[in-house]
């Protein structure tokens, strides 16, 4: 009969043919067999089970199996042993692998046949040892589900007791690792349906045994609270918090938060992980686990905890804003309506506590704006209902995990503990393209200066493959002094103090060359001019010599201001030049212009009009004359919307900057010529602009009313292009009251280093020529805009916008630009004309920390408006040389029109480090692949955190740099 029923299988009958002899066969089973035609017939059924092509020959397999085990119970008793099942289970059964679902389906089925049978006793426990060992392999998801159905029918097979917990601990074990490659709906909803059967086989075991419920809750908790990079637990476990009773939930919620063995590092991650278990098509309950655990986490006052997971978490919650927000318009419901509402205030909310993220906000901006927006008050009245204090530094960390670098290329500066305002710093002299390729070709010695460790760190953002670099080095080598570690700085001051660093440096080496050169006799033919360290000067060209031997802080950064003091009693004049490398630009208050030029007009005669002001221009822009309301809380504003007021722009500061001052009762002027303190006019003109212009608004006021400083949340219109007038001088005959020092000391009080003695202004009287002004518009274009986003000066955030501009790019910007007046002597700005239609050129970069993505001009110049908290602080503008005018222009020296070739001990560095990175990833990879397939498993894992992102409270700190001409805030 077995001969007729395998050629029947292996034959090419039609298939109706083959079943009909089936059906013949499977009668027959009911006549008398002898025993080896039995086992003969088993043997072929189980083959055809498990190993059959194709589906009918397992149905026929089935079929006879059945028919021959249900009339010849006794043989198939015989043949179906406990030998036999654990063969199968532990070997498979020839070419089959005995993790094939088919040997779990096999041994089902055959159970089924034998329940009635002594023998199956023997077998279950046979089984129960066998099960337990089958989830400590690791099975898939199918396997599991297959798994869980046998037990579920046969709980028999159900590990007992001790085995009973170990068995479950090792099915979650088993659950973590489970993973769905396919993003299809039915292989989806099959994945869905195979972890709901392992789920509800252990809500079986704990109902039946309470006793493994909490050892596998605590086992779950190991899982989920893995420090360990390389292991993340499947989302699937979220499936098992429906069959958790509710009632532990105060036991095991006091048990976590109480437990000191429990660190911060794993409870934020286990939270983390259950928050993401919010999206598990099937959960149920976890929401109310999640909010159970962090009022359990706050009661105890970990708000740490609660910080970071809100930060880590956001990266989840922003993509998802605009779906849910386009969603819940679209579906009409009344309640959804009025959770629309209520989710409108917690975004509004959400920007407003994190503020410093535009790129990620601007999208969500566009879908809400026809939603009411919550006031200021109303917001931080939501924010203080659960308000959360805490030491934790850390800001948006999450948002800065990156495995590879963005779309642009470009690499970011990880936080190392609110140092955003470094890191926004070097991202805009690494974007200074001239400052970054001068850096990169110097040929340095020694590796512990701090332009050595500079030229590192920028050779790093360029050619690593990093997502971002950590500068803990030139961190620890550039941080000021008197700067704590670990809290937040004032960015302005850092730049300033690190170009002075730079300089001084610089200089030093200089004069240990020049020591050289002199005690070594120059050999014949060498004109190498001398170094010296520091020189006056009075002289309006600059020879090449001499700016050879300039730092490259002072060929690229460094411009001269001209001080200018005249007495309004008898019309002489003191100057002072003084170099600087920022100018810093303070808001003037209501109607300061129109005052200051009222008085000075009734101060000046008709000697004044033959005389001239210092600077050359009685002119004021007509925007700086307007009178700007000013808050009771010292904060500057000014309304938007049709009709209102246009805002304060860069070149309205610049010229407030250079206007002509009045120093007048306490701050009068004493004048030599008039032997008396004297009411005198102050005014200040560039005489030489830098290569890099650089602007700070001094946005951060003293209020003398509350003894605090506050922040000057105005918003300020920030021109691409610009012109800034500088002033030259021209030979006259005639004596004059001048005195010109070229020097980085300015600490002492201006009127007496203005003053000159009787005996200097003689010599002057006899050797100094009168000078006259000419007044020439240099062109500049920005480059990089440093961001401040908060509320105040002792907080926030530093994020900054650059883009690519260099000295050769030959005025590409200003090409058209039809001015008549390039002699003009006041700043203002250019307006490049746009083709109608043009999309937004994505040219720029937004850096913010880690961060790195593209952006526009015109985000640059919106993020004020639509973020009142983020207000532009550094400005950084790049002279261009125009070919068709007498524009100033770049030396020759400064045209590097590509990036130089790294030294070799640059390159060797960064190729280490590369390898190294690759290697990372490599181990990465292959950690995973062998933990998918190993028993072992490591819950508690590695307790490294991320460094903390950027910036708490905390602030400010005095220090030095170089000399920058101000004029004060407070």
């Amino acid at each position: 009969m077995d001969k007729i029923l395998e050629a029947l299988v292996g034959s090419s009958h039609p298939v109706s043919v083959k079943k009909a002899i089936v059906k013949k066969v499977v009668e027959a089973a009911e006549k008398e067999v002898t025993e080896e035609q039995c086992h003969a017939l088993y043997g072929l059924a189980t083959r055809l089970i498990l190993l059959g092509e194709d589906t009918f020959q397992r149905q026929v397999g089935i079929q006879v199996l059945e028919a021959y085990a249900r009339c010849h119970r006794a043989q198939f008793e015989c043949f179906f042993t406990k030998e036999f099942v654990v063969g199968l289970l532990q070997q498979g059964y020839g070419s089959l692998d005995r993790k094939d679902p088919a040997v779990i389906d096999y041994v089902h089925s055959c159970l089924r046949l034998l329940i009635s049978c002594p023998s199956v006793l023997e077998i279950f426990g046979a089984v129960q040892v066998e099960v337990l060992r089958v989830v400590c392999e690791r099975p898939g998801p199918a396997m599991c589900a297959r798994l869980s159905t046998m037990l579920l029918d046969f709980v028999q097979c159900i590990p007992r007791d001790k085995s009973a917990v170990l068995f479950c601990q090792q099915l979650l074990r088993t659950i973590a690792h489970f993973q769905c490659t396919s993003d299809q709906e039915r292989e989806l909803q099959e994945y869905v349906s195979q972890v709901t059967k392992v789920s509800t086989l252990l809500q079986t075991i704990w109902k039946a045994e309470p006793a493994t419920l909490l050892p596998s809750l605590q086992e779950v908790f190991a899982i989920i609270s893995s420090t360990d990079p390389y292991f993340e637990p499947s989302i699937a476990l979220a499936s098992l918090v429906q069959h958790i009773p509710l009632q532990m939930i105060t036991v095991l919620i006091k048990s976590l938060t109480t437990d000191r063995n429990v660190k911060d590092a794993s409870m934020t991650q286990a939270l983390c992980r259950m928050i993401d278990w919010l999206s598990w098509p099937l959960a149920q309950y976890v929401d109310t686990w999640v909010i159970a655990l962090l009022k359990g986490l706050a009661a105890v006052q970990k708000f740490t905890i609660l910080i970071d997971v809100t930060l880590l978490k956001i990266e989840l919650v922003v993509p998802q804003i605009v779906d849910l927000v386009q969603s819940l318009k679209s579906d009409g419901l009344p309640t959804s309506k009025d959770f629309l509402l209520q989710f409108t205030e917690l975004i509004h909310c959400m920007m407003y506590q994190f503020s410093g993220f535009p790129d990620l906000y601007e999208n969500i901006l566009e879908v809400i704006k026809e939603l009411p927006k919550p006031g200021e008050k109303k917001m931080k009245q939501i924010l203080n209902r659960s308000a959360w204090t805490s030491q934790s530094n850390s800001f948006a960390t999450g948002l800065l995990r990156l495995s590879g670098k963005s779309e642009t290329g470009k690499t970011g500066l990880v936080n190392l503990g609110n140092t955003c305002y470094m890191n926004s710093i070097l991202q805009t002299l690494f974007m200074a393209t001239d400052f970054r390729r001068h850096v990169l070709s110097q040929q340095l010695s020694g590796s512990n200066t701090l332009m050595k460790k500079l030229q590192l760190l920028f050779a790093f953002l360029a050619h690593t493959q990093r997502a971002a670099y950590a500068p803990r080095s030139f961190f620890d080598a550039s941080r000021p002094p008197w700067f704590t570690a670990g809290s937040q700085q004032d960015c302005s001051e850092y730049l300033r103090y690190l170009l002075d660093r730079l300089h001084e440096e610089e200089k030093t080496f200089q004069i240990l060359k020049q020591a050289t050169s002199k005690a070594v006799p120059p050999e014949a033919g060498d004109t190498t001019p001398a170094i010296v360290s520091r020189s006056t000067d009075t002289r309006s060209h600059i020879v090449e010599a001499e700016g050879d031997r300039k730092t490259l802080v002072e060929k690229l950064f460094r411009g001269r201001l001209c001080t200018g003091i005249r007495c309004l009693q008898c019309n002489s004049i003191s100057e002072k030049d003084e170099p600087f490398t920022d100018l810093s630009l303070a808001f003037y208050p209501p109607a300061a212009q129109e005052l200051a030029e009222d008085s000075l007009e009734a101060e000046r005669g008709p000697a004044s009009a033959c005389q001239g002001s210092v600077n050359g221009s009685d002119e004021i822009s007509e925007s700086s004359s307007k009178e700007r309301q000013a808050g009771a809380d010292g904060e500057h504003r000014v309304p938007n919307g049709p009709g209102a007021e246009r805002c304060l722009s860069v070149p309205d500061l610049v010229n407030y900057f250079l206007a002509p001052e009045i120093l007048d009762e306490e701050n009068k002027y004493y004048c030599e010529r008039c032997v008396s303190l004297q009411r005198a006019e102050k005014t200040l003109r560039v005489l030489d602009t830098p290569e890099y212009l650089i602007l700070t608004l001094l946005r951060f006021s003293y209020d003398a009313r509350c003894h605090v400083r506050r922040k000057i949340l105005e918003n300020v219109s920030i021109p691409l292009l610009m012109r800034l007038p500088s002033y030259h001088r021209t030979a006259m005959s005639g004596p004059t009251s001048s005195l010109e020092v070229d020097s980085f000391d300015s600490g002492e009080n201006l009127a007496k280093k203005l003053k000159p003695s009787v005996k200097e202004e003689q010599e002057l009287k006899e050797e100094v020529e009168v000078t006259s002004t000419t007044v020439e518009s240099v062109p500049y274009v920005l480059c990089s805009v440093v961001m401040h986003s908060g509320m105040s000066s002792e907080s926030g955030h530093y994020y900054c916008y650059c883009r690519n501009v260099s000295g050769a790019d030959q005025g590409e910007e200003f090409k058209d630009d039809s001015l008549t007046d390039p002699g003009l002597q006041t700043c203002f700005s250019v307006v490049k004309q746009e083709e109608p239609g043009a999309q937004p050129l994505r040219d720029w970069f937004l850096f913010n920390d880690s961060r790195v993505t593209f952006t526009s001009f015109q985000s640059v110049q919106s993020v004020t408006s639509r973020f009142p908290k983020d207000t532009a602080y550094v400005l950084v503008y790049r002279k261009q040389s125009l070919t068709n005018s007498g524009g100033a222009g770049t030396n020759n020296w400064l045209r590097l029109t590509a990036e130089p070739p790294l030294q070799k001990e640059l390159m060797d560095a960064i190729t280490k480090d590369n390898k190294l990175f690759l290697q990372e990833q490599e181990l990465s990879a292959r950690t995973q692949a062998l933990q998918a397939a190993s028993c072992s498993f490591r819950p508690n894992g590695f307790d490294d955190n991320d460094p903390p992102g950027s910036c708490g409270p905390s602030g400010g700190g005095g220090g030095g740099g170089f000399n920058t001409i101000s004029r004060l805030v407070f």
